[in-house]
């Protein structure tokens, strides 16, 4: 082998290094990103928090746990979603750790 097969292997490994680094994490959905495929519908997430209490719509029924207090609702604030595992209901570019 010659040291054109050896300089290719280095730039081959140093090209796959940028691609690495080039990679974000997304602060809302823990995804990994390229800020080059980064569009406004890229990220999907909840803009509010996953909440434990009474919720001021009395016209919705909630399934409660066994061990829940009756007045206890459990939901992401922003949709009413009454699963911790529901998709986001918001979409907006991801946002990196590296962005602030």
């Amino acid at each position: 082998m010659g040291e054109g097969t050896n300089c290719n292997g280095k730039l081959a490994d140093q090209n796959s290094e940028e691609e690495r680094q080039m990679q974000k994490v997304c602060k809302r959905c823990k995804a990994e990103f390229a800020a080059s495929s980064n569009t406004q519908t890229s990220c999907r997430f909840h803009p509010s928090f996953f909440v434990c209490r009474r919720h001021d719509d009395q016209k919705r029924y909630y399934e409660l746990g066994p061990t829940d207090p009756p007045y206890a609702a459990k939901f992401y604030d922003c949709c009413g979603a009454e699963d911790t595992e529901a998709p986001g209901c918001t979409t907006s570019f991801h946002i990196s750790y590296d962005d602030e």
